[in-house]
């Protein structure tokens, strides 16, 4: 006769979310360092892209990088620049990199932030999180049903952290994920560090979040670790994730975004000295082994 743990176990249909990382080229031996503990690997087209003359287009070395491990590993890719929420359009040269690397690697989905980085074709320097109102979610919303369209893949936007107090809104800020992914078909990236960033800066009540968010809508969790300035908690990806904030993707897991497919840790590169390679392929490692639900 079966446990009942046993019974609760054969009943759940769940597969176990995916690990992920972040690369952004150029370090071979990292990466292969890596490769044995993820399923997928996260990259960034703006990182992996150099100048020639007045044109901006991806590194080729890297993206025989990518090719080589394409179909041995899912490749998803996560922008930075797309400013999908400026009043005037988006970044003309990021979609060309993105249709150089859709076109050259085999590309599960991709994703941006949900924020800006330009007013009026002037780069701010810094991503801003959208006022939450009808008409940025409207404007996203068509924005994010026409990337499908364009691309022929699943398009996902992630919460960012907020750097300023918020202005008056129609939403909350589960409320307004949920209605951008309703209205656009748009799947969500839950990047749970920088929900910690948001309650310690501005006190955001991350289990009233949760609780409103529509966790069908998240595909993807992203945990990190920055740094804490003059009493702020920083999205700077600089750190190995702390014990809390993998237990709290944990829960979102387990009792949220219960349709997920991957957990990826994202590091910036020029945290890798700092990191080491040892460190890093340990915690991959470390999240692999981990019962996530």
């Amino acid at each position: 006769m079966k446990s009942s743990n046993a019974k609760l176990a054969a009943a759940d249909p769940r597969p176990a979310p995916g690990v992920g990382v972040s690369y952004e080229g150029r370090e071979p031996a990292l990466l292969e360092l890596m490769l044995p503990h993820v399923d997928i690997i996260e990259v960034t087209p703006e990182t992996m892209s150099v100048a020639e003359g007045d044109t901006i287009r991806l590194d080729p070395a890297i993206v025989a990088e990518l090719q080589n491990i394409d179909r041995e590993k899912t490749i998803v890719v996560h922008g930075v620049s797309l400013s999908i929420g400026s009043h005037d359009g988006w970044s003309p040269t990021y979609l060309r990199l993105l249709d150089e690397l859709v076109d050259k690697v085999r590309v599960r989905w991709h994703s941006e932030h949900l924020g800006y980085t330009r007013v009026d074709g002037e780069h701010l320097g810094i991503m801003l999180a959208l006022p939450r109102t009808e008409q940025a979610a409207e404007l996203v919303a068509q924005r994010a049903w026409c990337l499908q369209q364009r691309y022929g893949l699943p398009f996902l936007l992630e919460n960012i952290v907020h750097v300023v107090p918020d202005c008056p809104a129609d939403y909350t800020d589960a409320g307004f994920l949920n209605a951008i992914a309703a209205a656009s078909g748009c799947g969500l990236i839950l990047d749970v560090y920088n929900l910690e960033c948001d309650a310690h800066n501005h006190a955001l009540d991350i289990q009233a979040f949760l609780a409103e968010l529509d966790g069908a809508h998240v595909r993807e969790l992203h945990v990190a670790c920055g740094v804490t300035h003059n009493g702020l908690m920083l999205d700077v990806h600089s750190r190995l994730p702390r014990p809390g904030t993998l237990d709290l993707a944990q829960q979102v897991l387990r009792d949220v975004a219960t349709e997920a497919e991957v957990i990826v840790y994202e590091f910036m590169p020029e945290a890798v000295p700092g990191l080491g390679h040892a460190a890093i392929a340990g915690t991959l490692q470390q999240m692999r082994q981990r019962q996530w639900r």
